[in-house]
């Protein structure tokens, strides 16, 4: 028959095990994220390297799409701290 002690520094250790799986995704996540803006990067010298008159527009518009995909990076390292201090 287990103790209350044993119990408790199991369901602790699978906790604190489960914190871990959850940062190890989310900076997982981070890494794809990253993935995401060096491809829209390409893509965008690509455009204007094919038209270079509208570099501008195709300049603002990637500039956007990268903060939105950082923002989305940021959470995830966030949360990636967050677990891995429990």
């Amino acid at each position: 028959m287990n103790t209350f002690f044993q119990i408790m520094t199991q369901t602790e250790f699978f906790a604190t095990g489960l914190a871990y799986l959850g940062a190890g995704i989310s900076i997982l996540a981070d890494g794809l994220a990253g993935i995401g803006q060096g491809l829209a990067a390409a893509r965008a010298v690509e455009a204007v390297g094919r038209q270079p008159e509208a570099s501008g527009k195709i300049t603002v518009t990637m500039i956007l799409g990268q903060a939105m995909v950082e923002t989305s990076g940021i959470y995830a390292l966030i949360i990636a701290f967050i677990l891995s201090s429990k």
